[in-house]
């Protein structure tokens, strides 16, 4: 049964947009637990712009599933992860100023600070995994380098039906194939395997029946949909559109 990990950024990004204690990510965090969530999901950005460091903190006291923190491989937040002894991290690419992260890690080009930071963490007994684009030689780099799991980036493929799935579209049933020899690779490879970025309602079910794929992580689309109808139904009709 594939799994379901909710982002909670976007509640922060609410509350820092007032500098207010409300709403808070921790409790968003435990409604979506409570309707269902396998696990909860953060990004620890180096400008804190919305996730701060006493937010994971406290998820980290307070949730009961896994609590994963999505960063920067840098010392910084390598340190901050060995500390706080998260269940695990995924190691992202950040770049000043972007919106939302723009694209996969480039773990061929960054494979050293990618390696030291993977050592370190699994050294510490936190499961790593890596967020990349789906290509033979970023699936291939990522199990050289030590990730126990790869996180697949399906932003290509969600800007190909942002409004709806039409499964006549060349371009949709390009993406979703890459997604799926992606994910087949990093399986046969040892590597357990994610995905997420910009899935919604309307075409996650296209990632979710890939059979490689353990888990989506889903943020901006649920959090969009609990402001109109509430975290525990956002996050059931997540679920009820993966399949489950």
């Amino acid at each position: 049964m594939i799994k379901l990990g909710v982002n909670v950024d976007h509640v922060a990004t609410i509350r820092q947009a007032r500098q207010a204690p409300e709403p808070d990510p921790a409790a968003a965090a435990l409604l979506a637990e409570l309707a269902g969530a396998d696990g909860i999901t953060v990004h620890l950005r180096g400008d804190r712009r919305h996730i701060q460091d006493s937010d994971v903190r406290r998820l980290r006291e307070s949730i009961t599933t896994r609590l994963n923190i999505e960063m920067a491989a840098t010392d910084e937040m390598v340190r901050f992860a060995l500390k706080l002894r998260p269940d695990q991290v995924t190691l992202v690419a950040e770049r000043e100023g972007e919106i939302t992260t723009e694209g996969g890690l480039d773990v061929v080009k960054h494979a050293k600070p990618v390696s030291d930071a993977v050592r370190r963490l699994r050294r510490g007994g936190i499961q790593v995994s890596v967020f990349i684009d789906p290509q033979p030689s970023q699936v291939a780099a990522a199990g050289r380098l030590g990730a126990t799991m790869i996180e697949l980036n399906t932003r290509a493929f969600s800007e190909t039906c942002p409004l709806g799935v039409d499964e006549r579209s060349p371009d949709l049933q390009r993406e979703v194939a890459k997604a799926a020899r992606a994910a087949t690779q990093g399986s046969g490879s040892g590597l357990r395997v994610l995905a997420g970025h910009g899935l919604t309602y309307r075409n996650v079910g296209l990632i979710a029946g890939i059979p490689e794929i353990e888990e989506l992580n889903i943020g901006h689309n649920i959090i969009a949909r609990s402001v109109l109808v509430g975290m525990d139904r956002a996050v059931r009709e997540m679920l009820q559109a993966m399949g489950r």
